[in-house]
């Protein structure tokens, strides 16, 4: 492998936004420590309970199983130090078709803050390998070498040499010839949610980047600086790299969907004001095994001058424990209910509702199906002599517990006056 890896150079291998190549194959030692006994036997036994069927009938994402794995037991801080998060198959699922359910090619997809690429893998697979060009910037190497592995095994080789290592947020690399950050037919993202950026957030003020985070950039705390919100930065950077045909789908923490002040809801308002927003699916929780906070998915569409569509999903699915931490899983039925419930535009009572852009403005921008319910009263006709008769029922009753609260007052009383010390 390290002598196909050497060979093909210039195939394989993956550009640092400085320009450097890293090749595909490198000494896997600084990874997983020098125990390599024991991290291969943890692979395998994780192999044993392993369906390859389930890989080769979905074809694509081959280490999704191992990735998850990796990160879960290998990666301490709450998801190591670029807070890695393993992004649930059902997730990615959801996200690719709700973008892409219609024929499209000579497309582009992007993904600022890619991991091993399972929202590219899943969303390159709806829209057909041979019909797109996939775009990437991670940060993390390790992310970066299963991402190739990934589309080598996915007949993607072609995009391998935009799969860039890199920070996004300060340093993009993906631009056009003018210079200017490229824009794309697709995006996904399940970006990190809070990360410590203090290092460089001085970097990010110039003309290009006040143009890019128009909502502005999330102060630094004195303390718990690994708190800081980087994740709105990337939503301003996705939003700002869609083409004007564009559609988008990204994971946020659900918080987001209804903060009333600061930088969260300026960018909700952009997305409602230009008329970009297509809908928004409020996840279970604990649909994320290695993380406790709740997520939904937003989706963008630059041409939807429509309604929009918000999605309660949070009381489906079925919680297994796995490992220390409980788990949510969605079945293949659930995942299918969202998904067309989502495409077709459809309202289910306490579950889904189809609204305009100006029922969001007048909800305060919030995007929360819950919201936006109908709350129903159910009402009776009764006769006045069924009244007469309840009526009488409800002071029988109650005359009947206000004697029973008396003989219990008694009792308390003489009770207490028989205490003696």
């Amino acid at each position: 492998m390290l002598s196909i890896a050497a060979n093909n150079s210039n195939i394989f291998s993956v550009i640092t936004e400085g320009g450097e190549k890293i090749v595909l194959f490198e000494n896997i030692s600084k990874y997983v420590t020098d125990k390599r006994d024991e991290f291969c036997k943890a692979i395998i036994n994780k192999l044993i309970h392993f369906s390859f069927e389930n890989i080769f009938h979905e074809k694509f994402d081959f280490y999704a199983t191992i990735f998850e794995y990796l990160i879960k037991d290998y990666n301490t801080n709450s998801g190591g130090k670029y807070a890695e998060y393993f992004t649930p198959h059902a997730v990615a699922k959801i996200m690719a078709r709700c973008l892409v359910h219609e024929n499209v090619s000579n497309v582009t997809c992007y993904d600022p803050s890619a991991g091993s690429g399972t929202l590219l893998m899943n969303l390159a697979h709806q829209i057909g390998e041979d019909k797109c060009t996939v775009y990437s910037q991670d940060i993390s190497q390790k992310s970066s070498n299963l991402l190739r592995l990934n589309l080598i095994l996915n007949d993607l080789v072609h995009s391998i040499p935009n799969i860039v290592k890199g920070n996004t947020i300060l340093e993009p690399y993906h631009k056009d010839k003018n210079g200017r950050l490229q824009q794309f037919d697709y995006i996904v993202s399940n970006p990190p949610f809070k990360l410590d950026f203090s290092d460089f957030s001085a970097d990010l003020d110039s003309k290009e980047n006040h143009e890019r985070f128009f909502a502005g950039i999330p102060n630094i705390p004195k303390t718990k600086k690994e708190s800081m919100a980087i994740y709105l930065l990337f939503l301003q950077h996705i939003m700002f790299s869609l083409k004007d045909t564009g559609k988008a789908a990204i994971v946020v923490p659900t918080g987001f969907i209804t903060a009333q002040s600061g930088i969260d809801k300026k960018i909700r308002e952009r997305m409602v004001e230009s008329k970009m927003l297509a809908g928004v699916v409020s996840m279970p929780s604990n649909i994320f095994a290695t993380t406790g906070t709740n997520v939904s998915i937003l989706f963008l569409d630059k041409q939807n001058k429509g309604d929009v569509v918000l999605i309660y999903a949070s009381k489906l699915g079925t919680t297994i424990k796995e490992g220390k931490n409980q788990k949510t899983v969605l079945s293949h039925e659930e995942e299918d209910k969202i998904i067309n419930t989502f495409n077709t535009k459809t309202a289910i009572d306490d579950f889904s509702v189809v609204v305009s852009y100006e029922d969001i403005k007048a909800k305060n921008y919030s995007l929360s199906a819950g919201q936006y319910f109908e709350v129903k009263i159910e009402y009776t006709d009764i006769t006045p002599q069924e009244f007469a008769t309840k009526m009488q029922t409800f002071e029988s009753n109650l005359e009947k517990l206000f004697a029973e609260s008396k003989t219990l007052e008694m009792e308390i009383q003489n009770n207490l006056k028989g205490l003696k010390i």
